[in-house]
């Protein structure tokens, strides 16, 4: 079991094109159930120039390491099914 506080210090790599997305900063939760539903990892960037955050679905989230989080952001799930 990680705390969220643990998730936030490990960096997030994507698995389809093995880009650096950078390091959780923070989460979504579901409050009616307290289950974790995406983890969000700012965007780069400054001032105006800000890139959008990335909010990926706990359903994409492949592996949970000591330093890593794998993901696959171009997976897309529909009730549960990988759509290719």
């Amino acid at each position: 079991m990680e705390r969220i506080q643990d998730l936030c210090s490990k960096e997030v790599i994507d698995i389809f094109d093995g880009k650096r997305l950078g390091c959780v900063g923070d989460c979504e939760v579901d409050i009616l159930s307290g289950r974790l539903t995406a983890i969000i990892v700012p965007g780069g960037g400054f001032g105006l120039w800000k890139n959008d955050d990335y909010i990926i679905p706990w359903c994409n989230i492949k592996k949970i390491g000591e330093d890593i989080i794998l993901v696959d952001t171009h997976a897309k799930f529909v009730n549960g099914a990988v759509i290719v």
